[in-house]
């Protein structure tokens, strides 16, 4: 019979790939008709209503694309509309965040270290916080920083790094620069799901009943995918950096984070010039390498947590369960002999100078918190420890194994 932890696993592992795809498609369309926009070269003999066109060449065949500033004269027979890309990717993402942060939550969502909450509290301070995000920046668009477009992004670059620093103080380091990523990414598919489509559908019923189209859906719309375009490779950097300790797992985290925003101005001006002139400014690469040295200093802080801070911790309900099991002491020393030496606030490994994702094996509270996860690599498969590293014996295997499997039939 297939055990429940495996079938989760899968189930996680295909909403993430799932997540993957979905991501690609949608970043991949963003910034084609982004770079395709800045392309655009006027022609007098264009169509009325036509602001400009372009040539591409691609796959064997050549495209000519003419974009029309509010709409064609007429309706055309065949539209394609560029919209389940972003909502595949959100609920995906949503789908992830929920496999991970609120069933996996007593492990991979709180951190009693920095707050004392249920799980249920961080479950409703997790879903809860995407949408203010969204509400905040929804009524910054429609008020008169609208039309200020930079001074707009510099007060949303202030609520991005408030809310980095929020999330740090209540949730562990990987959760809270996920959330932060989760709650950027929310903004953006909000942008196409309240704004972009909705005002795409009035121009398409305006043609269908023979008005013209009033030209300043076509401007929100436009000012919309300009900030999802500035904002999608931070998302991207967040979404990855749960797999990067050094990303997460320092003090200054919530700073790295907001740093990372930064790059992501500077990355996308660059291109986006590019596209629009033929060159890109290099100073923006100069920019891009200084923050990301700026970043890669504010993560060689250590992380908080001491071995004898986590020997004094109390140890949480998920933790004792697994602690109090027969066969913990068995599985415990089986760990510590052959995981604790890369898994160590200090490893002892060659030049390792962080635990591997974060992932500390050396205090019985460690062992029993990260139990789920020992079980899937070092028990049932031999992805841990890395072979040319050290031979584990199946012994050790088989003992991890059962004490697992011994909670498991008493729940």
């Amino acid at each position: 019979m297939l055990e429940l932890a495996i079938l989760w696993d899968w189930i996680e592992f295909s909403v993430r790939w799932l997540h993957v795809i979905t991501a690609m498609a949608w970043i991949g369309a963003s910034f084609y008709f982004i770079a395709l926009d800045l392309m655009l070269r006027p022609n007098p003999a264009l169509p009325k209503g036509a602001t400009g066109e372009e040539w591409e060449v691609h796959g064997g065949g050549f495209y000519h694309t003419i974009k029309y500033s509010v709409a064609p004269s007429q309706m055309p027979e065949h539209l394609t509309w560029h919209k389940w890309q972003s909502y595949s990717t959100w609920l995906s993402g949503a789908a992830l965040l929920m496999i991970i942060y609120w069933v996996g939550g007593e492990l991979f969502l709180l951190d009693p270290s920095k707050a004392d909450l249920t799980l249920w509290q961080g479950i409703l301070i997790s879903g809860g916080s995407l949408t203010i995000g969204w509400v905040a920046y929804d009524q910054m668009c429609k008020s008169r920083l609208g039309d200020r477009p930079t001074l707009l992004m510099l007060i949303l670059f202030a609520l991005l790094v408030v809310m980095s620093w929020g999330y740090n103080q209540i949730f562990t380091g990987r959760a809270a620069l996920l959330h932060l990523g989760a709650f950027t990414a929310t903004i953006m598919t909000a942008n196409v799901f309240f704004q972009i489509m909705p005002n795409q559908r009035i121009v398409v019923a305006d043609l269908k009943a023979g008005r013209t189209p009033d030209a300043k859906y076509g401007r929100i719309a436009k000012l919309r995918s300009t900030h999802n375009n500035y904002l999608t490779l931070p998302v991207v950097f967040l979404m990855l950096s749960n797999h990067y300790p050094l990303a997460f797992g320092t003090e200054y985290a919530w700073i790295i984070a907001s740093l990372i925003f930064l790059t992501g101005v500077t990355i996308r001006h660059y291109f986006n010039t590019m596209h629009k002139t033929g060159k890109g400014p290099m100073w923006t690469w100069a920019v891009t390498v200084v923050l990301m040295i700026a970043i890669s200093w504010l993560s060689s802080a250590r992380p908080g947590e001491t071995w004898e801070d986590a020997e004094a911790r109390e140890m949480t309900a998920y933790e004792q369960r697994f602690a109090a099991a027969d066969g913990f002491e068995d599985a415990y020393y089986a760990v510590l002999g052959n995981c604790s030496m890369c898994h160590a606030r200090e490893p002892g490994w060659g030049n390792m100078h962080w635990a591997p994702s974060g992932v500390y094996l050396e205090t019985p509270q460690d062992v029993a918190r990260h139990a789920d996860q020992i079980y899937l690599q070092a028990g049932i498969s031999h992805a841990m420890p890395p072979p040319n590293a050290i031979q584990m014996d199946p012994a050790a295997r088989q003992m991890i194994v059962a004490w697992v499997r011994e909670v498991r039939s008493a729940r």
